[in-house]
């Protein structure tokens, strides 16, 4: 037996929406999300794993919303982010490709150059990891680097909020260590919101705020030390959070400690593409509109184009255009995508997000590619550039105005909410609370015209945050969490007693595909995805 359903199959991710029977700092669990709640009581509802080894990264670890996308949309476990890298370093294979083969040639015939490394600097292993980091420092120094700098994209969004004088400490430390006290420092730094790590092209200014640091010493603040730097931005701000510290530079004797130069060499060690690919192409690009690459050469004349930098990055930041060219770990290759498996069926699509998500319901959705497929649309809301917690209902209703348009327009429709994370992410209770009952009240929308047409609505989460703004010991928590993820079956229509949920001990992000191909009417599934988390009755 199939199911048949008149109207669209619709899936809702409700990003960074979790799930915690603790009230105290859960944004879910104090939101008054009437529909939500209605839909629990009454819909077939279950949870599922969003974190660790469900979604392909190391036991533990926290979810995060590239690695859900990637796990719903492939319908597979992927081994990748943080794992990928960690085995590459442990089995040597990262000093063996060409990439670090040619870093090391390129500074051993030219030994006064420098090695820059820049990526978010945290322990938070979502977007990159000082592990990673250490590791290069550490093998660099073996083969006779004489020359590095550090340009440190501050954290606090992964970690907690105020952690960043920790890793500075520790970091020193580690470059310190060396008994030949190679020319090892800290050149530049500032908050990833506001420093090098623009997303979706966002706000350009970010990585042009990382350029003119980075590359011409030119910052708002000038300071002795990164410690120096925190410790007077947190006695203006007491309050002030990592991802938010200003850009600044390092300054000794009037100059800056560690420019980018030519003939230098670069590493960004962030593993996560979508706040690495456009320094990337800051870096690389001949054909660069987003702003004025003006760099001082030695003699301090001014050149408007990019210095010679041999750029590599951790891995490949855009599986469509290769970009970066250079690279140390070649990235998993993703087949057999859900859109794939429904564009060979003939299966009309819609994927809508705004623009701080909008990577997420497509890219990393669709295996690590913006390429689409017959009858695939991907349709963009554009964000506020204002800070989230200001505006906390973000555009959840134009994501709703958007769906409810096309919901006669396509069969299947995957559409992402971003509030729970991106509001949740400022660790505030009430603005979350907000984002989520924004949220709730739109969700009441497109259910009202999914069951008008004949539909079915799925809800569900790629990873947890809203749930848990506080830690265990009364602290402001602006990471992801561990927690499992809702999933939710609203269907109204004569189908919604010919299935029933399976039994699967470990139900996570990857059985949502095969889920949605059931609910599509489709008995086959590609052999590498996991199984459907209903079973039609006979």
């Amino acid at each position: 037996m199939r199911l048949n359903y008149t109207g669209p199959v619709v899936l809702a991710i409700l990003d960074g929406v979790g799930l915690r029977r603790d009230v105290a700092g859960n944004a879910v669990k104090q939101a008054h999300t009437e529909f939500l709640n209605y839909a629990v009581e009454n819909y077939k509802t279950t949870s599922l794993q969003a974190s660790g080894e469900a979604v392909g990264i190391l036991p533990n670890d926290m979810g995060n919303s590239e690695v859900g996308h990637n796990a719903i949309g492939s319908g597979q476990i992927i081994k990748q982010g943080i794992a990928h890298i960690n085995e590459a370093i442990s089995s040597g294979a990262i000093w063996q490709t060409q990439t670090w083969i040619d870093i090391m040639e390129r500074i051993h015939n030219n030994p006064e150059s420098t090695l820059h490394f820049s990526g978010i600097f945290s322990d938070g292993n979502v977007h990159s990891s000082i592990y990673h980091l250490e590791k290069m420092i550490e093998k660099a120094h073996e083969e006779n680097v004489k020359h590095i700098r550090l340009h440190l994209v501050l954290d606090g969004r992964d970690t907690p909020p105020q952690s960043a004088l920790q890793y500075v400490s520790e970091i020193e430390a580690f470059i310190n260590s060396f008994p030949d006290q190679p020319d090892y420092r800290i050149a530049s730094g500032g908050g990833r919101m506001v420093f090098v790590a623009d997303r979706y092209e966002n706000d350009w200014e970010i990585v042009k705020a990382g350029w003119n640091a980075m590359v011409n010493g030119i910052a708002p603040h000038q300071f002795s030390s990164a410690t120096a730097a925190i410790n007077t931005f947190r006695e203006k701000d007491p309050a002030i959070q990592d991802q938010y510290i200003p850009p600044f530079v390092i300054f000794e004797n009037g100059m800056p400690v560690g420019t980018v130069k030519n003939g230098d060499s670069f590493i960004y060690y962030d593993f996560r593409a979508d706040r690495a690919i456009e320094i990337a192409q800051a870096f690389t690009y001949n054909d660069f509109p987003y702003f004025d690459r003006t760099y001082f050469d030695e003699n301090g004349t001014e050149h408007h184009a990019k210095p010679d930098v041999y750029f590599a990055g951790l891995t490949e930041y855009n599986s469509d255009t290769h970009v970066p060219e250079h690279r140390l770990v070649e990235p998993v290759k993703i087949e057999n995508t859900l859109n794939t498996f429904l564009g060979s069926k003939g299966i009309s699509q819609l994927a809508v997000s705004e623009t701080v998500k909008f990577g997420h319901i497509t890219y990393y959705f669709n295996g690590n590619s913006y390429e689409k497929v017959s009858g695939e649309t991907h349709l963009e809301i554009p964000s506020d550039t204002l800070p989230f917690d200001t505006r906390p209902w973000m555009k959840s209703a134009e994501t709703a105005d958007a769906v409810i348009k096309n919901l006669e327009n396509y069969r299947f429709i995957r559409l992402n909410f971003p509030g729970g994370d991106m509001v949740g992410h400022f660790a505030e209770l009430e603005p979350t609370i907000v984002a989520l009952e924004s949220i709730d009240i739109q969700l009441a929308r497109i259910a009202k015209e999914v069951d008008r047409l004949g539909g079915v609505l799925v809800i569900t989460a790629d990873h947890g945050n809203a749930e848990e703004l506080m830690d265990a010991e009364g602290h402001s928590k602006t990471a992801h969490s561990t927690n499992p993820v809702p999933f939710i079956i609203y269907d109204n229509t004569e189908n919604r007693n010919s299935y029933d949920f399976t039994r699967i001990e470990d139900a996570g992000l990857s059985n949502i595909a095969a889920t949605i191909t059931t609910l599509l009417g489709l008995e086959e599934k590609p052999d590498s995805w996991r199984d459907s988390l209903i079973s039609v009755n006979e």
